[in-house]
């Protein structure tokens, strides 16, 4: 058996090769796994739920560990903006199935709440939900209502998102009526 030389100029060629190969394939991975679906910037959406002569103040809260239980909420540090109009904004990340979202949930005085926005969604696109469904919350408070199969619609196909969703919505309105007490 024979086994065949190859020249060093050859062997630099097939090593620029395979190292751009392996290049072009590392970097279309990488931009696989790091490429968020971000719809809409924490300023953007800020912008979007108060109208412009509204004055917002940006407001940093510290639940007791008491509140923070009864809210489900895993941390204590709660922020959230509120708006001379009465309104409140806040921001949730959570995970869905295996990727994360956040949402923006804003709140009334009478802790109902007004509006219900996705401002970054990394799972498939076949498990986002449309604004229709998304306007199911509109108007609601923190009762037994607020649950999937009551007064908000599951999602056929994608009802991790639809729980991950009402779950926020619901940990935002008891969070507003811990700070509001």
């Amino acid at each position: 058996m024979r086994l065949e030389r190859h020249s060093p100029q050859r062997l630099r060629e097939h090593r620029v090769f395979f190292f751009a190969l392996f290049s072009v394939l590392s970097v279309s991975l990488w931009c696989n796994v790091l490429h968020a679906r971000v719809l809409m910037t924490q300023q953007q959406a800020l912008t979007s739920a108060f109208p412009p002569n509204v004055k917002v103040t940006r407001q940093t809260f510290f639940l007791t560990p008491e509140q923070a239980k009864a809210a489900g909420s895993e941390t204590q540090l709660v922020i959230r903006y509120a708006g001379s109009n009465g309104s409140f904004v806040y921001f949730d990340t959570h995970r869905v199935r295996t990727e994360p979202e956040t949402v923006m949930v804003v709140v009334n005085a009478n802790g109902q709440i007004e509006r219900v926005d996705i401002l970054s969604f990394d799972e498939p696109t076949d498990y986002f939900p449309k604004r229709r469904w998304l306007d199911q919350f509109l108007g609601r408070k923190l009762d037994d209502d607020l649950s999937l199969n009551r007064a908000i619609r599951p999602i056929s196909g994608a009802s991790l998102t639809g729980r991950a969703i009402v779950n926020a919505s619901r940990k935002i309105l008891a969070i507003q009526k811990a700070i509001q007490q």
